[in-house]
């Protein structure tokens, strides 16, 4: 039958663009791991394997059971027979629309778009006006995550001194989030009539947000030890008894980068200098991405200006109302519900660009 014949190019051809043939032996690599009697002798590197197996497993099995049942049912248009064309035409219908729905992951082809994501939002150009921006955005993600089942962790945070935030980092777990998120990556611009002066006059306000691919294997990424610096110094702000008392915060240098990761809001050196060196991982990855080079040691550090003529959304709510994406071209005059974190749409549009 011919269309049994054009979905199984399509399925391969697919496949081809996941690269699952490759991720299929890695995945049977790993279970042969997994079953040697001294698998958890190590429990770190055994936990590490164990979810890279699964999300390997989230990402092949599908599509071998999908080449399993057309194969099933090639052996039965090989049979022939007029009696068995409704049946075929049945089965056959029922596997194009799999195909259907497992076809969206193709939008999930770059090489950490399965992965979790770290979002950093940071103040820019309009005081007070920017620090509610930056918060106003973070609320929207924090929203949209919400909405969308995730695992979240506010992994660092620094509050406004009158309003706002000036920086935050979010971490967002689930499958795809960075290949949903990433269109997200670049300054967001907000006109609207300022609540922070007595003539509430219309006040332009700029945010940076940065979308990184969270890496939580050491091994995704290589990083020698000699090019980084590390400082620890006492942290600032309100909490436990070890705050203000002890050298808990972590700052980590990459040399050859000139990137800095800072973090504060774990009480303990170790757990500050992990999530450290998992943001540093990140945004290696990110440079690597952006740079198109092959060595870490080529890379510079990004320099983008936040500030006019650098965003990638306008946000306007005075003297009308318009959500204009610059890299997609959606638009949409519902701000409201795009703050209230309703993003799948803008992220669907996003997505058809790859």
């Amino acid at each position: 039958m011919k269309e049994i014949d054009e979905l199984e190019q399509k399925i391969d051809s697919a496949k081809t663009k996941l690269d699952i043939p490759s991720k299929s032996k890695e995945l049977d690599a790993i279970s042969k791991q997994m079953s040697q009697p001294n698998f958890w002798s190590d429990s770190a590197k055994a936990q590490s394997l164990s979810q890279k197996h699964a999300q390997l497993e989230k990402q092949v099995k599908p599509w071998q059971d999908l080449s399993s049942k057309l194969g099933e049912l090639k052996q039965l248009d090989d049979l022939g027979g007029r009696s068995l064309e409704d049946e075929l035409l049945g089965q056959l219908k029922h596997l194009e629309k799999r195909y259907t729905e497992l076809e969206k992951s193709l939008r999930f082809s770059g090489p950490y778009d399965d992965h979790s994501a770290l979002i950093t939002l940071q103040a820019g150009a309009g005081g007070k006006d920017a620090q509610d921006w930056a918060q106003m955005l973070e609320r929207m993600y924090l929203r949209w995550a919400e909405k969308s089942s995730l695992k979240v962790k506010l992994i660092d945070e620094s509050k406004g001194e009158e309003a706002g935030i000036k920086s935050a980092t979010i971490e967002l777990v689930g499958d795809n989030i960075y290949g949903k998120l990433k269109g997200e990556h670049g300054v967001h611009r907000l006109v609207r009539l300022s609540p922070f002066n007595s003539a509430h006059s219309r006040e332009t306000s700029f945010a940076m947000v940065e979308v990184l691919p969270q890496i939580d294997r050491p091994d995704e990424v290589s990083i020698d030890e000699k090019d980084l610096r590390i400082d620890v110094f006492r942290a600032g702000g309100h909490g436990g008894q070890s705050v203000n008392t002890t050298d808990s915060a972590v700052r980590i240098t990459h040399i050859p980068t000139g990137v800095v990761v800072s973090i504060q809001n774990e009480k303990s050196q170790i757990q500050n200098r992990e999530t450290a060196m998992k943001i540093l991982r990140s945004r290696l990855v990110a440079l690597q991405l952006e740079q198109q080079k092959e060595e870490i040691s080529q890379l510079r550090g990004p320099n983008k200006e936040t500030a006019w003529g650098n965003q990638i959304r306008n946000y306007v709510m005075h003297p009308y109302t318009l959500v204009k994406d610059s890299l997609s071209g959606y638009e949409t005059s519902d701000v409201e519900s795009i703050l209230d974190g309703n993003l799948d749409e803008l992220i669907d549009a996003s997505l058809s660009l790859n």
